[in-house]
């Protein structure tokens, strides 16, 4: 049944009136509008994209057959073509989010296939990290002439590459210091998106992309301290975690909130992975040079980020009750004693660190059945069987007693879920 019909119903049995009715009408008209522009926009960029990488292929398919000449007029061809689009784009349909975006997808590629090309053709020398960093530099300006957020995410794509292409994948490998400015310039689009278009799929992405590309590129400044990016780490998992959890992302819906998602999923996984004892030993028999660990990049990394998140901690918790906080908030600072205890007691920073998770499980399944929320409670019990499925590998413990943890999870999962279930059956 359609809802033009459910309203005239409506109008006519008297519940509502006609002026109501009117409003009803525009509210889901404008609705449907705004649907379609997103679409418009989703399948132009793709369409742009598919249409660009349709032109290569085709001449590629023929390339060895042209001549030097006819080689670079192709190169270039698709370059001014690019740059005539968003021309137009900017003199004729600037008020078009599709026009913009699409020919900004088009053109950002193009500056990408066509210096490919004219190194090919010319034997110009290079490596990976170069021609990304050369692609980067010169389609960063779009962001902000064409006001292009699919400019913007694909800007942050290829930084991320370049960094891990710099210091994970190449050989010899070098720093990724540059990284860390490129990111800079792409951050007052995002504020600017963040305050213009809050609701919209690319502040989404971004919400996404932005953490995402943090957590990647944070082990490129590993030197010779590399234990000292475990705090790093934690500290930048917790900061994420508290910058989801401010007023504007905690009114989004979950999957939309990529800090809160990596911030705890990243803290649960690191914990879960020094719950074992072999990280705990080597530490303790690492001999840190003062000198040597003081200037350390990832020591700066460590202190910085943890500051970071010790301030947004405070700012967002200095008016509320100690008993508000989220499991995962303080875990950050928690861990900087435990790691420091690890220095000289392995054994007392493995039990702190399995008491961490346990307590994270334990305080989530509360939140959960405190919230009458059965993902968080169910995420509280997927922590605690994590924690037990480590445990089976590192334990001497006989199958008989692993056998009964598994089963009391087991029973854990259902009588939490079927309490649950059964309490909202009695509200209902």
């Amino acid at each position: 049944m359609s809802i033009t019909k459910d309203i005239s119903e409506l109008v006519s049995a008297g519940i509502i009136s006609q002026e109501t009715a009117d409003k009803i009408k525009n509210f889901y008209r404008n609705k449907g509008g705004q649907f379609r522009n997103r679409l418009f926009v989703v399948f132009g960029v793709l369409g742009a994209i598919l249409v660009g990488l349709g032109i290569i292929l085709i001449l590629a398919h023929n390339w060895d057959d042209f001549s030097i000449l006819t080689k670079t007029i192709l190169a270039f061809i698709p370059l001014v073509a690019g740059q005539a689009l968003c021309g137009f784009a900017l003199i004729k349909k600037q008020d078009s989010i599709t026009w913009r975006e699409s020919s900004t997808a088009f053109l950002f590629f193009a500056v990408g296939s066509c210096i490919s090309l004219i190194s090919q053709i010319y034997n110009i020398s290079g490596n990976m990290s170069t021609f990304l960093l050369t692609w980067m530099l010169l389609c960063f300006p779009l962001i902000y002439l064409m006001k292009s957020s699919i400019a913007s995410l694909l800007y942050i794509i290829g930084i991320t590459y370049y960094a891990g292409e710099t210091c994970y994948w190449s050989f010899p490998t070098s720093e990724s210091y540059f990284y860390w400015m490129l990111l800079i310039l792409v951050l007052p689009h995002y504020y600017i998106l963040f305050k213009k278009k809050p609701e919209s799929n690319f502040m989404i992405f971004h919400n996404w992309l932005v953490p995402l590309s943090l957590v990647i590129t944070l082990g490129t400044l590993v030197d010779k301290t590399g234990e000292l990016m475990n705090i790093a780490y934690m500290s930048l998992f917790g900061l994420l975690y508290l910058i989801g959890n401010a007023n504007f992302f905690k009114e989004q819906k979950l999957i939309n909130n990529g800090y809160t998602i990596l911030g705890s999923l990243g803290t649960i996984w690191l914990l879960l992975m020094l719950s074992f004892d072999f990280f705990w030993k080597e530490l303790a028999k690492k001999n840190f040079q003062f000198s040597e660990v003081i200037s350390s990049p990832e020591l700066i990394a460590a202190v910085v980020i943890s500051l970071l998140a010790a301030i947004i901690l405070y700012m967002q918790r200095k008016n509320k009750p100690f008993t508000d906080v989220e499991p995962i908030e303080p875990i950050f600072i928690l861990f900087i004693f435990t790691f420091l205890i690890g220095l000289f007691s392995p054994f007392t920073s493995i039990v702190l660190v399995n008491l961490l998770v346990f307590s994270i499980g334990i305080m989530t399944i509360r939140n959960g059945a405190k919230l009458d929320h059965l993902g968080v409670l169910n995420f509280g019990l997927i922590i605690i069987t994590a924690l037990v499925i480590c445990r089976f590998f590192d334990t001497n413990l006989s199958f008989i007693i692993r056998g009964i943890l598994f089963i009391s999870v087991g029973i854990g999962f259902f009588i939490a879920n079927f309490r649950m279930l059964k309490k909202r059956k009695e509200n209902e």
